[in-house]
């Protein structure tokens, strides 16, 4: 699978900051979220673009290697007066060790071409699908360079078809299937889902992250450090689903190939995937429990 032992092919939290407030950086790396995406696009005024833009630049030269790494900033769109500039502070931003891009409106491949190039080697980048063309143009998206994994701008996307979707947002069931399966056709890790506007209470969170669970959704945007624990939450293998999986791959390993009954249930290949998957995550949370 394309770049699955890059260090964020697994993050679930997707934490956003506005650049404009760098002393929020640090607070958000230590929130508990496993990516930082510092936002020069909608969180900024437009007459504050270019300080912001500077602010980040001298913000990130304070943070650990580590740190750096957890980061990604959302530029602006392509076609906007800002998007040349922020182009050319993330050619610098990833020399320092930022982990690359979110781009916003993310419709043709060329504007990832183009910031393939801009990044050099360890820069990548994470599209937002939040157009119907850029649905229509997902499988390209997907596969272009430097692409890591895609998220789902929900709410930019109802705008743009029309829509007015219900609070258990039934009506984009489709539309959030079309991310998954164009991320696994590009084999890319699973994607991001959308944020939840809601910032007070923490059970509307955990029930949208866990319908991005369910629907094959591998993280989801946060726009406030409350709904990182939450995210996690919905994330991380309970007791019992840890030792179920546990369970599976012990008794896998030792039939060596051949077929194996696990509390009266056929073990076969989907089984034993999700069972790995279900380590993996265990795995993460205990990694993040440690760096908090």
């Amino acid at each position: 699978m394309k770049f699955e032992n890059h260090p964020l092919a697994c993050a679930t939290s997707w934490l956003f900051v506005p650049a404009s407030r760098p002393e929020r950086i640090g607070k958000a790396l230590a929130s508990g979220a496993d990516a930082v995406i510092v936002d020069l696009e909608d969180a900024v005024a437009p007459a504050d673009k270019d300080a912001a833009r500077d602010a980040l630049l001298g913000a990130m030269q304070t943070l650990a290697a580590p740190q750096r790494a957890r980061v990604l900033v959302r530029i602006n769109a392509p076609g906007t007066q800002w998007f040349d500039g922020d182009v050319r502070a993330l050619r610098e931003l990833c020399q320092q060790g930022c982990a690359g891009a979110v781009l916003p409106k993310a419709e043709e491949a060329a504007a990832l071409e183009l910031l393939a190039d801009a990044m050099g080697d360890g820069g990548v980048v994470v599209p937002i699908i939040e157009s119907v063309w850029g649905l229509h143009c997902i499988d390209t998206i997907a596969q272009a360079p430097k692409v890591l994994r895609l998220a789902f701008g929900h709410l930019d996307f109802q705008v743009d078809a029309g829509m007015a979707c219900a609070a258990d947002e039934t009506e984009l069931v489709p539309v959030r299937l079309a991310v998954v399966l164009a991320s696994r056709r590009a084999q890319l890790p699973a994607p991001i889902d959308g944020v939840t506007v809601n910032t007070q209470d923490g059970s509307v969170v955990r029930t949208d992250a866990e319908r991005a669970v369910r629907g094959g959704f591998g993280g989801k945007l946060c726009i406030h450090p409350m709904q990182v624990a939450e995210v996690n939450a919905a994330y991380t293998p309970s007791g019992a689903q840890l030792q179920s999986a546990q369970q599976v791959l012990a008794a896998a390993e030792a039939a060596q190939g051949g077929v194996c009954v696990v509390n009266g249930r056929m073990v076969d290949a989907p089984v034993i995937a999700l069972a790995r998957k279900t380590v993996l995550r265990h795995q993460l949370a205990t990694r993040r429990a440690e760096t908090v």
